[in-house]
Formats: C-alpha cells, sequence, structure tokens
C-alpha cells in the first residue's frame, strides 16, 4: 500500500484498536547480509522486555534524565531503533540521530556541541572518526558508555579509542530476531577482552553441534537463544521459521560460538561464512582480526574460494593505510601470524572502502564470484 494512497485515504475518525502484549508491534527486516532480508515479526512483548532487560543491564550508566546518546546508525537497523533510540526515551535521555555519519567533518562538529554520555557505532565507524584530526577536540569528560555492535571490534581499533577518549569499548551482540540484545559485557568491564559478554537477564544461550546438542565449555557451535525477545517467526515465511527453531523453543542463530570458563561469549564468526580448508574450519573474522592489526592495513575482508588442492582457499580483500604496502610484505606478516591453512591465498588491493550494509557491516557475499 503506496504511503501517499494511504494518507488520501484515512478514516475521518480514529478508533484505537485492543492491543495485547502478543500482538505484532512491527515486522523488522533482517539485514539481507547472507541472503534475502526476511521479516522478523516482532511483538509488543518482544521488544518491551528488550527494553526492560537493557535498562536492567545499563542501568548507572544512563541514570540522569537529560543524559545525551549519541546514535549514528541508521534507525531503520534494529540495533539503532531499539537498543539505542528506544532504550535512550526510556532513560528520559535526548537522543542524537547523526543522519550521515559518512560526513565525519560535519559529524565531529555534532559531537562538539554536546556533552554526551552514550556512544553507539560499529568498528569501521569508530575507526574512521579515530583518523580524523578533529576527533581529539572532541570532550569526553561526561561520556560513561561506548557500545560496539554490528560487527566484530578489532582489538587495534578499541586500543586506540580508549587511549583517545578515557573509555572502553563494549562489546555486544543481538540479531533482529532477538529484538535485538543477547549477549553484552558488564558495565563495570575494565579492559576490552575481545569477548561478546554474558546473557541479558532471562536469557538462556546454548552452543549447540549440529545435532541439536550442547557442546563442552570452549567447544565452537552455534548460539541458540531462549528468551522473552525472541521473534514469533519470519513473516510469510513458515518454513523458514520451522528451519530455525529446534523443537524446545530455542532460536538457531546461525553464528557461531564458543563460552569459556566464566560463561562469557566468543563470537567466532556467521556459520555461511566459514571456510573449509583439507578439512579445517577457517573463520574469516578471525584472519581479519589478525591482519588488521598491521597498521599499514585500513580495510580487511575474507572470503574462501574453490581451490582444486585444499577444496576452499582464503581470499583476502585490502584497502591499504601505507600505500607502501605490498602483497609479499603482507603475505610474510601472515605466515608470521596465522597457521599455516589460515594463510591467504590471493589477495587483493581495492582503492575503495569495501562494500557495506547501511548499518556499516562489510558485505562478503559482494566481493564473492
Amino acid at each position: 500500500i503506496w504511503f501517499n494512497d494511504t494518507l488520501k485515504n484515512q478514516p475521518t475518525t480514529f478508533e484505537m484498536p485492543e492491543i495485547s502484549k502478543d500482538c505484532i508491534a512491527f515486522l523488522q527486516y533482517t539485514g539481507g547480509t547472507t541472503g534475502l532480508a526476511k521479516g522478523a515479526i516482532l511483538t509488543h512483548y518482544n521488544v518491551l522486555s528488550n527494553l526492560l532487560q537493557c535498562s536492567v543491564w545499563f542501568n548507572f550508566a544512563l541514570s540522569e534524565d537529560g543524559d545525551v546518546v549519541i546514535n549514528a546508525l541508521p534507525i531503520c537497523h534494529i540495533f539503532s531503533l531499539v537498543a539505542v533510540c528506544f532504550s535512550a526515551f526510556v532513560n528520559g535521555c535526548e537522543n542524537v540521530l547523526i543522519t550521515n555519519p559518512k560526513d565525519l567533518k560535519t559529524f565531529i562538529g555534532v559531537l562538539r556541541k554536546f556533552q554526551f554520555a552514550s556512544f553507539a557505532g560499529v568498528n569501521t565507524l569508530f575507526k574512521k572518526l579515530m583518523e580524523h584530526p578533529d576527533f581529539k577536540k572532541v570532550d569526553f569528560s561526561k561520556l560513561k558508555m561506548c557500545a560496539s555492535g554490528g560487527m566484530a571490534t578489532e582489538e587495534a581499533v578499541a586500543k586506540r579509542w580508549k587511549e583517545i577518549t578515557g573509555n572502553i569499548l563494549l562489546e555486544g551482540y543481538g540479531l533482529t530476531e532477538c529484538s535485538p540484545v543477547v549477549l553484552f559485557n558488564p558495565i563495570y568491564t575494565e579492559s576490552f577482552s575481545g569477548k561478546t559478554g554474558l546473557p541479558l537477564p532471562e536469557t538462556d544461550v546454548q552452543i549447540r553441534d549440529e545435532d541439536g546438542k550442547e557442546v563442552p565449555v570452549g567447544d565452537v557451535g552455534e548460539i541458540c537463544v531462549s528468551g522473552p525477545q525472541v521473534m514469533k517467526g519470519y513473516w510469510n515465511h513458515e518454513e523458514e521459521t520451522k528451519n530455525v527453531f529446534y523443537e524446545d523453543g530455542y532460536l538457531k542463530t546461525g553464528d557461531m560460538a564458543y563460552m569459556d570458563e566464566r560463561g562469557y561469549f566468543k563470537i567466532v564468526d556467521r556459520k555461511k561464512d566459514m571456510i573449509i580448508v583439507s578439512g579445517f574450519n577457517v573463520y574469516p573474522t578471525e584472519i581479519e582480526n589478525v591482519i588488521a592489526n598491521n597498521p599499514k592495513v585500513f580495510e580487511v575482508a575474507a572470503i574462501g574460494i574453490p581451490d582444486e588442492t585444499t577444496g576452499e582457499a582464503v581470499k583476502i580483500f585490502i584497502v591499504k593505510h601505507d600505500d607502501s604496502l605490498t602483497k609479499e610484505e603482507l603475505l610474510e606478516y601472515c605466515r608470521e601470524n596465522l597457521t599455516n591453512y589460515k594463510v591467504p591465498k590471493v589477495i587483493e588491493f581495492r582503492t575503495e572502502e569495501l562494500p557495506k550494509t547501511p548499518v556499516g557491516k562489510i558485505l562478503r557475499r559482494e566481493l564473492q564470484g
């Protein structure tokens, strides 16, 4: 139904519909990073539950009415809409939306106008901000919490962010199907760990194998979630809905991770992005994190390509930070820091930034082919 037609045909009177917690609040479409976007059916209960979970988790970080929250993510993304916008409103905060984060000069100009308490973004955004010479002129004295989500946070980025802002990048994990937040690091965390945190209240997270059985602590498997924030299903996709839930109600997220002895989770990669080299599982994120630590690399993405000998091999795409970087130099760096079968077989340099989703996550599927 076209929006203009809706306006023309609106009724002259409005009758308030009866709304229960099980009514659909909205259809939130997935990012589509690994395929066609699907509409996740999120109820009022789903969204309100996640807001309550987040409010409890971040309670003393946003405890003063009028605190300013910087939101540099598009509102069409669930991370921005619920975890940032709605959470800010629920806690009596002022939400400042950055409509064009790519315009760094204007963006930083806005940051300099506010004494903000919270900042939410993704790894690629943090990296670009810190490259700008005016970023160090921003007042970070009131900053209490920096949330990083949507993609893995590079250790080098987190370290530099702490040096400049005095704040730790707190990683979390969520997905559209979970309204969105599932895991987050505690507010009192004192150093960046690369872990994605602990489950929010009332949320149970299990790491399961292909047969749906829980794996031992430390073993990699698929993240499966049960909690009040989990969606009802996909809009007009009954078969997809059946495939994504176990009989006991746990949601299959498609993300691979492991849990350590303290109960903290570490995301490894998307299940569909895993590369199998000579029978060994290779996770692109691990390779990307290692290569990103090279100071001459600005952006990196890893994918799997067919290989006659090993079945699949690793190919990487690089955007240089230093034009002097050569393939031979980068290969030597990889050999020193990666196991042999994880070393890229093909390196492709790009002069322009790598393709990304609106929220800033690198689109590996657009690099395939």
